[in-house]
């Protein structure tokens, strides 16, 4: 089990400064949190701040653009990233949800201020602000073409935005509690959506129709995600004809991470199940990573690696602390899942797919 390292969100500004300070932790499993600090003492004429650790921790190495901290006394160490860039005057609070464009261009987020916006990923520029929803805005994800975003809220409509001018060209209704999560299939004709009431339902954008429920867990559904299944993979025969609405829906697996600790896999048009994975805590967020491999994060801050060709027991457990996983994305040979944090700041991870973490960063 890795033990996971914290420093300051803000580092990279802070140690900029003469004699400026941020904080450090080290929180080995079972044992006393380690606290330290690092103390800039000059700025080199490379730009590079130079920095030095406080007693227990040592500074390997740091640049313009990441500092690499380690922990003898528990044989821990990671590597720290600085941000790019920041945009703090998009929200005025917390921010639920965000998606970035397949060009790049534009980015879209949703906040617990109640707003949800679009804005240019270069400058932070705000571009458009979507109104419509009720209550909050849970979940926003551009659609494969970057014209078009897919948004879900605690109205529990589903509605589908122009990022041109705005306008909201669909709402979907039938779901009868809050809106967590969503997924679009292939290019876009249909979409998935998963409910506080503890369904999950295929819509038919072109009609602004639900083509079925896929499931009904009677339990709240947190997380969804869409994969093309290995041709290894039996995804069962739907009972009846599917409807020729549904687009891309063949050979899809659909995985859903539930309330009540349950990981479930299903075939997408078939409607047939493919396995039930119990967890340790509520599963809160899910991901494929190949036709075969998937990732789930939980409430007690596990990931799990799983196989879907044998299901019963994980490829690895990943555990770097006890805060809640609340989201998992694929990147490259690995991924990148945040958590919550005991400290009230939310942790970003960049994993490599076959071991424990190799690189994280505030």
């Amino acid at each position: 089990m890795a033990v996971p390292l914290r420093i300051q969100s803000d580092w990279a500004q802070a140690l900029r400064k003469d004699e400026g300070e941020a904080w450090l932790s080290c929180h080995p499993p079972g044992k006393p949190t380690l606290y330290g600090s690092l103390t800039c003492q000059g700025i080199g004429l490379d730009g590079i701040p130079e920095v030095t650790a406080s007693e227990g921790f040592i500074v390997n190495e740091i640049n313009k653009k990441s500092i690499h901290i380690s922990c003898p006394k528990e044989n821990a160490s990671s590597k720290f990233l600085a941000p790019y860039t920041t945009f703090s005057r998009i929200h005025t609070k917390s921010i639920t949800c965000l998606d970035i464009s397949s060009g790049g261009g534009l980015g879209v987020s949703s906040s617990t201020d109640g707003s949800m916006k679009i804005w240019q990923a270069s400058n932070g520029e705000l571009r458009r602000v979507l109104e419509g929803h009720v209550f909050d805005v849970n979940c926003c994800r551009f659609f494969p073409s970057g014209l078009v975003v897919l948004s879900g809220g605690m109205d529990a409509q589903l509605k589908i935005w122009s990022a041109e001018d705005a306008s909201c060209v669909v709402t979907f209704k039938g779901h009868k509690g809050g809106i967590l999560d969503t997924a679009i299939v292939d290019r876009g004709k249909n979409v998935v959506s998963g409910s506080r009431d503890g369904t999950a339902r295929l819509w038919d954008c072109g009609r602004s129709a639900c083509l079925g429920v896929i499931a009904d867990c009677g339990s709240s559904i947190n997380g969804v995600a869409v994969g093309t299944a290995d041709n290894s993979i039996n995804l069962g025969s739907p009972e009846q004809t599917p409807s020729e609405r549904e687009v891309g829906t063949e050979s899809k697996m659909l995985l859903l991470a539930r309330e009540d600790k349950k990981l479930q896999c299903l075939g997408l048009q078939s409607r047939q199940p493919v396995f039930l994975f119990i967890g340790s805590d509520a599963f809160n967020c899910c991901s494929f990573l190949s036709g075969f491999l998937l990732l789930a994060g939980t409430q007690d801050g596990n990931i799990y690696q799983l196989d879907v060709r044998s299901p019963r027991a994980p490829v690895q457990v990943i555990h770097r602390s006890g805060a809640p996983v609340m989201s998992l994305l694929s990147f490259r040979d690995g991924f990148i899942a945040s958590q919550g944090s005991h400290m009230g700041e939310a942790d970003l991870h960049l994993l490599s797919r076959w071991s424990c973490a190799t690189l994280s960063a505030l």
